[in-house]
């Protein structure tokens, strides 16, 4: 059995790395006892510019805040022969928000993935929540440290019960280290000592034993309260040793400073159990009820300690049936008077002691590496690994239609540009452009569930648009949330996007009023049409104009229109044409999708080849730089493909998704072919999760979609192009999701009949 552990290692100092270093030692330990023929290597994690000196077990190293660390660590791991890839999380260790550059490794695994989970939250913000799922979905076994992770693995993050085992915090062996410790500090000797230990910051609590001395020490003047350990590198950082000092100066002020020690070190584990041992009391007095896991709680047992904690989570499991003793956070008093009362019966304060080493002995580590080594072997003998179709996790029965945080940025004058979070923000006020978009979904919706919500959103981004246009056929763009119109010159895409809207609106309009202010903002504005001279202008009035004809079929002047803005954008393709350059413009940058889509909205209707051979080319040429991994990856605004130039995947952004899934339907229309249905699945499974971070773009729990896909996370705010942009995939998505395969033309012809395009 071959194992490659993935976790902190030391002599990095955190208890991460401490506990990476027991458990691989507990494993060996488990495997020599039991004749089984183990190898174990550690991949270990490197914090931001540190390097460490590790042992030979350490084999290879990831910096965390390098992605292709993490391609290469998953490439050695395939290579290796490894029978089992184990994984110590904690948010903290992994690079990107939340540790999600995490997925990146495990979903390139091709071996059983086992994760010890050292954190399970209760109410996680969007990115630990979908990272964490992510995790669990390709792991093929999940381990925690209490039955109460557990049931928020099952409840919350959706883990099935099958893939968890729990496994209790594991701790030294203290009978077998007893012999062979240092001895502890001389000061302690005729003390009465309580213990702390572990990494210090605020969160610690320690001024609340501090704040409990003089009364405790008014009985018994030997008591002596210790704190070991070193703050916490990250405090360091940001706030120095202030937190420390603070605590030194509180002692001073109580007049404690005697019955205070402050043991300012990493201390060796041999050192840790000798000062264990050496305490009768051991106390966490943490902040936080949110802990699902304490180490240190479990060895304050494990050495005999009588055991006093606030009551988070991990404590309130461990100390119940009289291992050890609560008290509310922060509060001093009680905690006095509760260590007080034991001090004063040396018996019950034995009994105490005695009942927390029997429970220490039956996590001791060889015990936890048995218990881990039997998770292994289930997993390989019952060849469990985690195989999972990645594009097949992502449905559209799981992403209902929503219009909700629609509704939230939309008020009385039309829907608001941007939002914090899903908070709208009325700073950037309106625009033409997101309006435009609004309308074109409403009608679209309105179709698809006919309810009277959708007909109030219409008229209401209608007369922003009407509000907007000038008498000439022009519009203005952008209006504040007071109501002030810019003076701007509107771009040909919002323009073009108008252009689009109308004629949609006039194809399918719910009421003959609707329909007639469409068609008067509709003919006016084409006033303007022959001021463009950009792609993107072409191609959405083509897309505008094709709806138009579509409800007045005779009418051939339209058809001679879109004939030649369909002309004037092949042309655009033929002066920028390179054998390795097939695209209308010197740079690729948004809506991408849009420009062959309407090349084959103009075939359709004109038969004209020189549109779908151009369509084809071009829609071959951008699936070669967006689907260089099999599911989409955009390209990002960033930094724009150049013709001899690179580019970035980051930001990506919704529009762009949106836009390649109205080219494949408008593809599958003309051609008819699987294929297309299958890209355009796979275009809108971005939205989904299927995409460079593994994460989803559409937020469940506002009903908003975040605005694109940095390179470390996902940008959490959710303004209208983007939430306009993904129900707008979704309507034209959802029959190619109902009907797969064999009825797939037969659906997709019949909406188009009602205008999915």
């Amino acid at each position: 059995m071959k194992i490659i552990c993935i976790g902190n290692y030391p002599p990095r100092q955190c208890g991460i790395a401490t506990f990476t270093e027991n458990l691989v030692k507990a494993i060996q330990h488990a495997a020599l006892t039991q004749s089984e023929d183990l190898q174990i290597e550690v991949i270990a994690m490197n914090d931001s510019g540190q390097i460490y000196n590790y042992p030979k077990i350490v084999t290879k190293t990831i910096r965390d805040q390098y992605k292709n660390d993490y391609l290469e660590a998953a490439g050695y791991i395939n290579d290796s022969g490894a029978d089992i890839c184990l994984i110590e999380h904690e948010y903290g260790i992994f690079g990107g928000n939340s540790g999600l550059l995490l997925i990146s490794l495990i979903r390139s695994l091709k071996v059983p993935v086992v994760t010890t989970l050292h954190s399970v939250l209760q109410k996680p913000n969007f990115h630990q929540k979908e990272v964490l799922k992510k995790i669990a979905s390709y792991s093929t076994s999940i381990i925690v440290m209490s039955r109460l992770a557990v049931d928020f693995l099952q409840e919350i993050y959706e883990v099935p019960d099958s893939k968890i085992f729990c496994i209790e915090h594991g701790v030294p062996d203290f009978e077998l280290m007893r012999s062979n410790i240092p001895q502890a500090p001389e000061k302690w000797k005729d003390r009465k000592v309580i213990l702390t230990f572990g990494l210090i910051g605020r969160s610690k609590g320690i001024e609340t034993v501090i704040k409990a001395l003089p009364k405790i020490v008014s009985a018994h003047p030997d008591v002596l309260y210790v704190v070991l350990g070193k703050t916490h590198p990250h405090v360091v950082r940001h706030a120095g040793e202030e937190y420390r000092e603070w605590l030194i100066q509180m002692a001073h002020h109580l007049e404690v400073t005697d019955h205070v020690m402050f043991i300012d070190e990493y201390v060796s584990e041999s050192q840790l159990v000798s000062c264990l041992l050496a305490a009768d009391i051991y106390v966490t007095p943490y902040h936080n009820k949110t802990q699902i896991t304490s180490g240190t709680l479990c060895y304050g047992l494990a050495g005999g300690c009588a055991v006093f904690s606030t009551p988070y989570w991990h404590a309130e499991e461990v100390l119940k049936n009289g291992l050890g003793h609560l008290f509310d956070f922060g509060d001093s008093i009680s905690f006095a008077n509760q260590v007080t009362e034991l001090l004063n019966e040396p018996d019950k304060l034995i009994m105490q002691q005695k009942k927390a080493y029997q429970y220490g002995c039956s996590i001791a580590w060889p015990l936890i590496g048995k218990d881990y080594i039997g998770v292994f072997q289930k997993i390989i003998s019952l060849e469990m690994i985690n195989r999972i179709d990645t594009e097949a996790q992502y449905q559209l029965i799981d992403f209902p239609f929503n219009p909700q945080h629609l509704l939230r940025l939309t008020d009385n004058t039309g829907i608001l540009q941007h939002a914090h979070g899903c908070t709208p923000n009325y700073k950037t006020g309106y625009c033409l452009d997101d309006n435009a978009r609004a309308l074109l979904l409403c009608v679209k919706a309105f179709q698809q569930f006919n309810e009277p919500k959708y007909l109030i959103l219409i008229s209401r981004y209608l007369a922003y648009i009407d509000h907007m246009q000038h008498k000439d056929g022009s519009f203005d763009n952008f209006m504040t949330y007071s109501h002030s119109i810019f003076e701007n010159d509107i771009s040909e895409d919002a323009y073009g996007r108008t252009v689009w809207a109308l004629g949609y609106l006039i194809r399918f309009a719910p009421n003959d009023n609707l329909f007639q202010l469409g068609m008067d903002l509709f003919h006016k504005s084409l006033n303007q049409i022959n001021n463009l001279s950009h792609a993107r202008g072409y191609a959405n009035c083509i897309l505008g104009l094709y709806h138009y004809v579509n409800r007045f079929p005779d009418q051939d002047r339209f058809v001679k229109m879109i004939t030649d803005l369909a002309n004037k954008l092949c042309n655009r393709y033929d002066d920028h044409y390179k054998e390795n350059w097939q695209w209308f413009d010197t740079k690729m940058t948004y809506d991408n999708g849009l420009l062959p889509a309407s090349l084959y909205k103009a075939y359709e209707l004109t038969g004209i080849e020189r549109f779908l051979e151009i369509a084809d080319n071009s829609s071959r040429f951008l699936e070669s730089k967006c689907f260089i991994n099999g599911h989409l990856s955009l390209i990002g605004n960033n930094r724009w493909l150049g013709m001899d130039d690179d580019y970035e995947m980051f930001g990506q952004q919704p529009i762009d998704a949106m836009a390649m899934v109205v080219l494949y339907n408008s593809m599958f229309i003309v051609k008819k072919n699987s294929r297309a249905a299958d890209k355009l699945r796979t275009s809108f499974k971005w939205f989904l999760g299927y995409n460079d971070l593994d994460l989803p773009l559409y937020d469940v729990d506002t009903s908003g979609c975040n605005d694109g896909i940095e390179e470390f996370s996902i940008n959490r705010n959710q303004g209208a192009e983007s939430t306009i942009a993904y129900h707008l995939a979704w309507l034209i998505a959802a029959p190619y999701f109902e009907e797969i395969e064999q009825h797939a033309t037969e659906a997709v012809l019949s909406i188009e009949d009602i205008a999915y395009s």
